[in-house]
Order: structure tokens, then sequence, then C-alpha cells
């Protein structure tokens, strides 16, 4: 019997395929690995340290390859499947998101790889996201969502059998793990004939948009790829020179010394060609916004406390006027918004050590191979602090894999023309922990605790280290 093929392998092939196809659906998608890329050789050049820090965590092996996509199912089986298909690629869902909270009909959880060995080799991950029928006031269009994504198949037959195949022997020899790979994409692939009529069509999009670009098509599409960027400042006033029509702010935190969590920003949703056939068999013409270009900064994973301390700056943020962040004659709309950030921010500490005393994110823990402790001189055990303080350990912050939901929803409604949506939700007749519960049968499985996963790491990287010195590491 021939081995299996690793997963990972499976997983770069895969992300590789579909930033492939992507790049022909939408050449500006190219563009914009260019610009990244472009910034990153500049960022790099221009800040040795960092390079060299990159290098150290092996950080910087997988920055040109690091990008997230996005995608939006209708139906439970599709979400279970998606599942399934990702478990062959070593990709496990991690935390729930309801975006419902601001106004957009879907919950979400993210599958990624989980530990920092898979990280390392190939971080792609999928946030995936499923249409809350429930949260649409209109019970025809209910019927009529429910009863167009029944009978649709987003997967092709062959990609089916491979997925139970896979399943069933715990994983995928190399032909059938090629063969996976190219059905897999088709599932991601854009569709320029919409499967409802026009009118259909136009009635899911006035109630919003999202139903719309769920509902209306053979597959769930792709609607971005994400490419990581280690300036995404410089990315964003670059956009508009390269024919790209940038979103006003960045999403997630300000700009900071020592970056945190997720600063996303995209370009804005392209209008694109549909075709319609109505009850009579006639086509008709028309077009459909869902599809952009999103970049992304990642900063350090925060701790409970940490993710306290930033909700605290955040929502300070968000109850003071909104003319706050009005632009200075010689400021952009972003760098205004950046500043006003950057004053809410202020008690959240931009010093790694600080941070890294006070608790407040996690951290990986590498032995420093220029020192060497005398363990004749300790019992058995030392604290963490001597070994840092005596450089005989470093560290370097986790970079943070997840997700914000309220960026998220940021993005997503940036690129929805015309109803926000707000209105068509049902909000306050449900509860988020009846939602996570549903979605968790719907996925039939919980998804995993980022926080948990972050911990382990940071006590994977401690007990190398008491590994490597001979003595146990009291922190």
């Amino acid at each position: 019997m021939p081995p299996f093929y690793p997963p990972h392998m499976i997983r770069s092939a895969f992300s590789a395929s579909l930033s492939q196809m992507y790049r022909k659906e939408v050449p500006l998608y190219g563009t914009l690995l260019s610009l990244v890329a472009n910034t990153n050789q500049m960022t790099l050049q221009a800040y040795p340290a960092l390079h060299t820090s990159l290098t150290t965590t092996g950080e910087l092996n997988r920055l040109s390859e690091e990008r997230h996509g996005a995608i939006r199912v209708g139906t439970a089986n599709e979400l279970r499947t998606l599942k399934q298909m990702f478990a062959l690629m070593e990709m496990h869902p991690v935390a729930y998101y309801d975006l419902s909270t601001a106004g957009i009909p879907v919950h979400s959880t993210a599958f990624r790889p989980i530990t920092q060995k898979e990280l390392e080799k190939s971080p792609f991950r999928v946030f995936t996201s499923l249409l809350r029928l429930e949260l649409v006031k209109d019970q025809k269009l209910r019927d009529l969502a429910t009863d167009i994504l029944g009978k649709r198949n987003i997967f092709t037959e062959e990609t089916l059998e491979l997925i139970e195949k896979g399943g069933r022997k715990g994983g995928l020899d190399e032909k059938d793990a090629k063969r996976f790979v190219q059905g897999a994409i088709e599932t991601f692939r854009w569709h320029s004939e919409a499967s409802i009529s026009k009118a259909e069509y136009e009635s899911l999009a006035k109630e919003h948009k999202l139903l719309a670009d769920i509902v209306a098509f053979k597959g769930p599409h792709i609607n971005h790829l994400t490419p990581r960027t280690l300036d995404i400042n410089l990315v964003q006033e670059s956009m508009a020179e390269n024919g790209m029509a940038p979103k006003e702010i960045i999403e997630g935190p300000p700009t900071r010394s020592c970056p945190i969590l997720l600063r996303q920003t995209s370009f804005k949703a392209l209008e694109e060609p549909i075709i319609f056939k109505n009850a009579e068999g006639k086509l008709e013409k028309g077009s459909h916004t869902a599809r952009f270009g999103e970049v992304e900064a990642r900063g350090a994973a925060l701790t409970p406390k940490g993710r306290g301390l930033y909700d605290e700056c955040l929502n300070s943020s968000r109850t003071k006027s909104a003319n706050s962040t009005a632009p200075s004659a010689d400021q952009t709309i972003n760098a205004a918004h950046d500043l006003f950030l950057q004053q809410h921010f202020k008690s959240f500490p931009d010093d790694w050590e600080a941070i890294r005393e006070q608790g407040l994110a996690y951290f990986r823990y590498f032995v420093n191979p220029n020192k060497k402790l005398d363990t004749s001189k300790y019992h058995d055990h030392v604290e963490l602090t001597f070994l840092l303080r005596h450089g005989l350990v470093c560290y370097e912050p986790l970079v943070y894999e997840d997700f914000l939901p309220i960026s998220a929803a940021g993005i997503f409604q940036s690129n929805l023309s015309g109803n926000g949506g707000e209105a068509v939700l049902k909000k306050d007749s449900v509860e988020k922990d009846s939602a996570r519960s549903a979605f968790a049968d719907a996925l039939e499985a919980d998804p995993l605790d980022e926080m948990k996963l972050y911990a382990k790491i940071q006590e994977e990287s401690i007990e190398r280290c008491q590994v490597a010195l001979g003595v146990e590491i009291i922190h």
C-alpha cells in the first residue's frame, strides 16, 4: 500500500492552486500579491532586526505563502463536508464568530492547522461562514433559499469519494492527493451564471446582499484570498497607485511598535457580469459584487487578560464621536482613524517585556545557543525570569493565527453594496449561546478554543527549553 501523502503538502498544493485560480479570475489579486511582496522586501531591508527575528522563529520561511481564504456556505451539510475535506489537510475548526451582531446573517469558524509544526510548514486557513436563514424575516425568501440550497451539490462526485476514502483510511496516497486537490478547487471556483432568475436574485439581494451571494450560485466561490504584509500602512497607501480602490480604514488595532492581533484592509469588491436564466429559459444580463482583495498584518496572540484589555481600549474608542476621526488637511481618513485609535490604546503596553510580564500575550521561548547554564550552581529547578534576565533563554511573541469578528464584519460590510442588512435580522430573539450550539450541531463538532492552543504551544516551548538546559523551569 503506498504511503500517505503528508497533509501539509496537500494543504500547500491546495493553497497554491487556489491562489493560481483566483489570480486568473481576479487579475487585481495578482497585482496585490506583487505589491505585498515588494512591500515586504523593502520592510525587511529597512529593518534588519525584524529580518533576524523572523529568521530565528521560522516565520520568514512562511511569510510568502502566508494567506487565508474566505467562503460562505448555505447549509449544515455543506459545512460538514467542508470539515471532512479540510481534515485531510490537517485543518481543524478553531473558534466561533457570531457576525449577526454586526447585521450580517452568518456565523463562522476558521479551518486551520493547530500545531506549531504544522503552522510552520503551511499556515493556510479558511474563514468559513454558514448562512443563518432563521435571521431573515421574510418567510417566502427563507423558503426560496431553503429550496435552492437543498437542490445544489457544491462538490464533485470524485471529491466526495476521495473525502470518504481519506476519512476511512486515515489519509490519501500521492496519486489520490493530487486528484483530491484538483477536485477540491472546483468547489471554490467562480460561476458567472447564476442558478436562479434575475427576479429571485434581486429579491434576495434586497433583503441582504450576502443572502444573494450565498444562495444565487452553483457553489460558494472563494470571495477573497489574503497575503500577509509586514507594513499594512504602506500597502494601504499604495493600493490606489496600483489601480485598486482601498477601503477607507484599516480594521483592527492601531499602528504599534509591538503589533498585536490582526490588522486588515482590502480593495473594494468588483462588480462582475452575471447571466441569469428565467423560468422560460431566456437569458438576462446582470451584475454581482462579492469578490475583493484583502491584506493582513499579523501581530501577537493575546491571552484572555490581554484580550480583555484590548476590548476595553476598543470599546472606549467606539463610544467616542465619529467626528473625532475627521482628517486634517494633511491626513487621510485612515491616518486620522489610526491616530484616534492610538490615543485610546495608550493603556495597552507597547513594549514586549511589559506585555510579557503582565501576561497579556503568548510567547515562544528558545534556548540561547551562545550561552550555557552551569547546572551545578542550582538544584533541579530555576526561575524563567532568571534565565531571561541573564540571556540564557530568549522569547518571541506567538503569531495570532485567528480572526477578529468586528474586523471581519467591517471587511464584509465595506464590500457589500446596497442594504447593509441590519434591518432584516431578528437579533433580539436569538441568544448567542444557542447560536453557538446550533453552529456546533451543524458542524457536528465544537470549534476548538484558540486560547488553549496558544497556551499549549507556549508551554511546549518551555518544555523544550527544560530538556535542553537539563533543569525544571519555574514560571
